[in-house]
């Protein structure tokens, strides 16, 4: 470590030096030739070059850049020492739209969560990403434009080899990353690690060996290569590869953590005819928006306390889903809620508000509710826009896995909720057995790979994330209607008890089992990585939390 260079400052730069193990299988990877020219960006301590110059033979160029001046220094000093002829610039790599072009870029780029990537950084790396076509959000961190500015410094042919935190395989915002990899590469490939292999670091990392660049994004891959180890121990023999398709060239790469039975079980099954996607069912949509729950929400007793009248309210499914968990929302459930104090009506005159109506609104101008975004754009600044009842409310933030409700109630809904409206020729079965068929191991899992782990844990799953959601196929629940129906009383009790496998267990059996014919061990594999999926994204939430 250098003199003065805590572990603190390291981190705010987003510096982990790299294992010596994974930058010499990296670069071993990646340099074909003694006359290969290798790039390391943000090279640090220059891991990588020693590992490209260590045996003495190489012969190309071999260049390095550092934005921190001390680590560079300390970098060109002990690649002397050891006889390694390397170039090595001090700056900030983005400031370089073109800063010579190599054979082998190598290296483990900064990783800065966007809540510390800001300012004239931030704009630089979004416009060096924005240069090769690929649009960043701002909740990017600094790796995902600085593996596509990394990309730009390649020839035709060229190998990028890169290690990355495994958001690379799970986050929205690296949607654009992982389209650039497969249009401008021939063959991507990702080594993924059981253990963590940076000490006392708890990121997970995976590593990037993409093969072919092709500047024109003309050629590209529909598919990677994987392969699995315990540890950077296992770099030394890579154990059997497999090869995975993804949806699509952006689609999340979640799967890629699957183990390779679990995967293999799992495609078998979405093959197959039993499965589909939710949005064959139907549209799944945002619920409504008020701009202020506090005000726009409203028990039954407190609407009766003001003297609101029936058309100044709707039914509502109050604020939450916690009460959605049961796999329906009857009227009486809906009536129990209220009673109980829960929000279960919404302030929205249709047409003009009674008198009362009229005090409710006064009441929220002296409080500056209508100076709120959401009630200062619309007008009058009062009315919710309107939604028509869903047929089956979604769960979006999760604990274990999404929810699907029936709205036998014909409640409204708030954003809190996602509502689902089924397709006209699906719309009985759809209310009747899509929530009890949808607790499943398949769609559990499947769910682990299009949602994304949000702070403390929680699965968050969007609308077009839900669409993505494999369920069971409106034929495969026709057939099994009768079956069940029999075993639903028992999955409900399971479920209000908050025994959800039990409840799994039961569908499994109909569904998977005897339905498809799954074969036992495929069946606890698919249970096994979907218990895996969610252990990694519970930690991370802790992690998260942590700040780490």
């Amino acid at each position: 470590m250098l003199t003065g260079d805590t572990a603190e400052l390291r981190k705010a730069r987003g510096a982990y030096f790299t294992p010596s193990a994974v930058a010499r299988f990296i670069s071993a990877w990646a340099i074909r030739s003694a006359n290969d020219a290798v790039l390391e960006p943000s090279c640090g301590e220059a891991v990588f070059l020693h590992e490209a110059g260590r045996d003495g033979r190489h012969k190309g160029a071999l260049v390095g850049v550092e934005l921190h001046d001390s680590s560079a220094a300390q970098a060109e000093q002990t690649l002397r020492a050891e006889g390694i002829d390397a170039d090595i610039h001090v700056g900030d790599f983005f400031h370089h739209s073109q800063f010579g072009v190599y054979d082998a870029v190598i290296g483990n780029p900064p990783y800065v969560r966007y809540q510390d990537f800001s300012g004239e950084s931030r704009v630089r790396a979004r416009q060096a990403a924005f240069r090769a076509g690929v649009s960043l959000t701002n909740l990017a961190s600094s790796w995902a434009a600085f593996t596509v500015h990394s990309a730009l410094h390649l020839r035709a042919g060229g190998r990028l080899g890169l290690v990355l935190p495994a958001e690379l395989l799970t986050v929205n915002y690296a949607a654009g990353v992982r389209q650039f990899l497969m249009d401008h590469f021939n063959d991507v490939g990702l080594v993924l690690f059981e253990e963590r292999v940076f000490p006392g670091v708890l990121e997970e990392v995976v590593l990037l060996l993409a093969d072919g660049y092709d500047p024109r994004g003309i050629a590209g891959t529909d598919h990677m290569t994987m392969w699995q180890v315990r540890d950077a121990a296992g770099l030394i023999d890579l154990a059997e590869s497999r090869r995975w398709t993804p949806p699509s060239k952006s689609a999340k790469w979640s799967a890629g953590l699957m183990s390779a039975s679990g995967l293999a079980a799992y495609d078998h099954a979405l093959t197959g005819q039993g499965f589909t996607v939710l949005e064959t069912w139907g549209d799944t949509t945002l619920g409504m928006v008020t701009g202020n729950n506090n005000f726009f929400t409203l028990a039954p007793a407190k609407a009766r306390e003001l003297r609101l009248q029936p058309t100044d309210l709707l039914r509502l499914s109050p604020p939450g889903s916690r009460h959605l968990r049961a796999l329906t929302l009857t009227d009486a459930a809906l009536d129990a809620l209220g009673d109980a104090g829960q929000a279960s009506l919404l302030f929205r005159p249709a047409d003009e508000p009674s008198k009362a109506a009229w005090r409710y609104i006064k009441s929220g101008e002296l409080l500056d509710v209508h100076q709120a975004y959401k009630c200062r754009v619309r007008s009058p600044w009062w009315r919710v826009p309107y939604l028509r009842p869903a047929d089956l409310f979604l769960t979006y933030m999760n604990a274990d896995t999404p929810r699907l409700a029936s709205n036998r109630a014909r409640a409204h809904h708030l954003n809190s909720v996602h509502g689902v409206y089924l397709r006209d020729d699906l719309r009985t079965d759809g209310l009747s057995l899509l929530p009890l068929a949808s607790l499943n191991s398949v769609t559990l899992l499947g769910a682990e790979t299009v949602g994304r782990a949000y702070g403390g844990g929680m699965l968050k799953i969007e609308p077009r994330e839900a669409d993505l959601l494999p369920v069971p196929s409106p034929a495969h629940v026709r057939a099994h209607r009768d079956a069940l129906n029999r075993v639903r009383p028992t999955a409900v009790a399971h479920v209000r008890a908050g025994r959800l496998l039990e409840a799994v267990a039961l569908v499994d059996d109909v569904l998977l089992t005897r339905g498809l014919g799954m074969a036992a061990a495929h069946l606890a594999a698919i249970r096994n990585d979907h218990a895996d999926l969610t252990a990694r994204r519970v930690a991370r939430g802790k992690d998260s939390a942590r700040g780490v």
